[in-house]
Formats: C-alpha cells, structure tokens, sequence
C-alpha cells in the first residue's frame, strides 16, 4: 500500500502526532508513555487505514519497548551489559517515534508494522 499514493485519512492525524510527542517525552516524563498507549488504544477502530495502521505500531512501540526495557533491568549486573541495552532501546525508541512522525507528516502507513525492529 506504501508504494501509491497516500491514503487520506478518515479521522484527525493530529492524535497520532500527539501519541508520538507523548512517547518522546516519555523518555523524561515515563508517564507520558502510559497515557499515549492509551490513547492509541482508545482512538483504534479496525485493522485498515492511515490512523489505524499507525495506533497499531504505537501499541506495538509501546508494549516491545516495555518487554525490551524489562530485560535490559534484569541484565543490568552483567557487566554492563544492560547499560549497553538500555542505550539500544532509546535508540531503537527514538528512531521509531521519529519514523512515525515522518510517516503521518507524509500520510502513509508506516512500511511494516508488526517488526520487533526498526
């Protein structure tokens, strides 16, 4: 679908920017995070469309970002090693959250929702 031309969206893009703003801010502010997963949850209505396609990897974001930040804790006396993990999840964060602003700026889906990657 990534590969026409955008698909107009039924609802408003600007909660997607919101959830995404919430996600980046949540690297301070850790709240912020719980309050935009929940948002996206609140606002997803079906599997097809822009919006829906992007509260999904939101929720996906979430959810793999919290299971990679507990394993990261639990390796943390390893020598480092969680130190070094918890570095590559705000990356990885990060690089998603931006990703994700590109993509709705542009009104396209994101290209593949359901990777545990970038």
């Amino acid at each position: 679908m990534n590969d026409s031309a955008p698909v107009s969206t039924s609802g408003d893009a600007g909660s997607v920017k919101l959830i995404y703003i919430l996600y980046l801010a949540s690297i301070l502010v850790g709240i912020t995070g719980i309050v935009g997963v929940i948002m996206a949850y609140v606002n997803k209505n079906g599997d097809e469309g822009v919006l829906n396609n992007h509260y999904r990897f939101q929720i996906r974001t979430f959810w793999i970002s919290l299971l990679y930040g507990v394993i990261a804790l639990v390796t943390m006396p390893l020598m480092g090693l969680g130190v070094l993990l918890m570095l590559a999840l705000l990356v990885w964060y990060i690089i998603r959250c931006v990703k994700g602003l590109k993509a709705i700026g542009e009104n396209r889906e994101m290209d593949n929702v359901t990777t545990w990657l970038i």
